[in-house]
């Protein structure tokens, strides 16, 4: 059985990819390549796909890898009915009420309006509380003094 594979090429730090059509059953490294399809470049997102090889290796049941699918699906490669479709995944974030646009506003200081009596109320009067009571008497009175 075929597989469609991206096989890596390029320099160290600046990976590109062909998309070669191989024997499943063999590790990629080791397995005979049977075509060169295609090549990809990651960096700048650039796929070179000869859509009609891709084409005709489909028809007689090579297996596209998941991104694969992707890129033959983006030349406009017909894929038949049994190759899956790569799932779309979605990042869950971690913790989502951490990022600025989940923050609520600044809210501005509001300023204190005077609280109005109304008419039919009577303002609340405090009663004195108990007084200690010092007597007058026996504090002496401060002398005054004379110039």
């Amino acid at each position: 059985m075929l597989a469609i594979r991206l096989q890596r090429v390029g320099r160290q730090g600046y990976a590109t990819y062909r998309l070669a059509v191989q024997e499943a059953s063999r590790h990629p490294s080791s397995g005979r390549v049977v075509a060169y399809v295609g090549s990809y470049n990651p960096h700048t997102k650039v796929a070179n796909i000869q859509a009609e090889l891709a084409q005709k290796y489909l028809d007689n049941g090579a297996q596209p890898t998941p991104r694969v699918v992707k890129l033959l699906a983006d030349a406009g490669v017909k894929l038949p009915k049994w190759v899956k479709k790569a799932d779309v995944k979605t990042k869950s974030i971690r913790h989502a009420e951490k990022l600025r646009r989940n923050r609520p506003a600044v809210e501005t200081p509001v300023e204190e309006t005077p609280v109005e009596d109304t008419p039919g109320e009577e303002p609340a009067v405090e009663e004195p509380t108990e007084a200690t009571e010092t007597p007058a008497e026996d504090t002496p009175a401060e002398p005054e003094k004379a110039e």
